[in-house]
């Protein structure tokens, strides 16, 4: 994707390639992700490829830590026990239903309830890897991916097709877009007929961290009829992102972040405002596709969005990133500020929390590439 030029506006004038071609740019991008890519794709992202409930570090001062690992262990040799599947098999020669089992009575699915960072995703993508299945037969993917499989499949084909699998796993289950919780609540509905379990985690909302089961309870309020079938796990703890870690580092200036993607293999290198026109006219189920290939994310003059459906594109792009352990290296102002006081108050601010929480970790993930630069 790269040319022997750079993109105008994504690099200071008069600057020289370093690393022997120009930065790639993501603005150049324009990915079609056809629906069976949609589909292969519902494993656990690379970030959680290796991760194991034996690679959990549960917090000894936090015992429902240790709590969730030794219920979800039992919860995936259960799954073992009682394949989800075959109760929405077809019978003989596939005429007519088998009779099999029905669901068994009790819960089918967990809910992971907790804050930022305390390994919510670590946990439900070793619930994925311990399961026995074929990954074929099990899906894992964000609240957000799952909506947009439906808009690609179509109600009824995503239902056909996922009613095979023995568990699917939603991360970052979403409450505050009535429209898609009904939807995704109508999806799991017609799932755990044919007797796939579930799994999801959400993030208590930063303003209600004291007020104990507070997500949990939205939750299973949310998805209403289907509340019986989830256990709810409660997970204690403070964002490890930021346990003993530095504080994030301070933008760079826009000859720093061009000379590190001049000299970064794979980069890409991007005006931040040009970026956010750029996700305005890519489908967010093709941010994931956006970056392949990338090794680093470079970005000049990073200022506040705008207004909220731009947020909310870039909400998408931090957490694919995230996923990819892409590093992000950016001129302008730090991270936390991309969002306005009003935007961090109003009915999404759990999604920017997010968002500034994984932009900032990869942001210390950057440093290193201005001392390669």
């Amino acid at each position: 994707m790269s040319s022997s030029s750079p993109t105008p506006g994504s690099a200071t004038p008069g600057s020289a390639p370093i690393a022997g071609t120009a930065p790639l740019s993501l603005c150049a991008r324009e990915p079609h992700v056809p629906a069976d890519r949609l589909v292969a794709e519902m494993v656990p992202p690379p970030r959680f490829d290796s991760v194991r409930f034996s690679t959990y570090i549960p917090d000894p001062n936090q015992p429902s830590q240790s709590e969730a690992v030794r219920v979800l262990e039992g919860f995936a040799a259960g799954l073992g026990r009682a394949p989800a599947a075959e109760g929405g098999r077809r019978g003989f020669l596939g005429f007519g239903r088998s009779k099999a089992p029905k669901t068994p009575a009790g819960p089918r699915g967990v809910y992971l309830d907790g804050g930022y960072g305390v390994g919510k995703t670590h946990l439900l993508a070793s619930l994925w890897h311990a399961t026995p299945a074929e990954p074929s037969r099990k899906a894992f993917g964000t609240f957000v991916e799952l909506t947009n499989l439906v808009g690609a499949l179509g109600f009824q084909q995503t239902v056909q097709t996922l009613s095979g699998h023995r568990l699917l796993c939603i991360d970052e289950f979403e409450l505050d877009d009535p429209g898609d919780t009904v939807l995704v609540s109508s999806l799991l509905g017609r799932l755990v007929e044919a007797g796939v379990a579930l799994a999801a985690t959400s993030n208590t909302l930063p303003g209600k961290l004291g007020e104990g089961r507070f997500a949990a309870a939205d939750f299973l309020r949310e998805i209403q009829g289907l509340s019986a079938h989830f256990r709810a796990l409660r997970i204690d703890g403070e964002d490890y992102r930021h346990r003993g870690l530095p504080e994030a580092p301070a933008p760079y200036s826009d000859e720093q972040v061009t000379r590190a993607a001049q000299a970064t293999e794979g980069a890409s290198l991007d005006d931040f405002p040009a970026l956010l026109d750029h996700l305005a006219r890519v489908h967010p189920s093709r941010y994931g596709a956006l970056t392949d290939g990338i090794e680093a994310v470079c970005l000049t003059g990073v200022r506040p969005v705008p207004d909220q459906s731009t947020a909310l594109r870039l909400v998408v792009l931090a957490d694919r990133l995230y996923d990819r352990e892409v590093p992000v290296l950016a001129s302008g102002l730090p991270f936390d500020r991309l969002f306005s006081e009003e935007m961090l108050k109003g009915g999404y601010r759990k999604k920017y929390f997010r968002a500034i929480s994984r932009l900032t970790a990869l942001a210390r993930d950057a440093a290193r590439l201005v001392d390669m630069g």
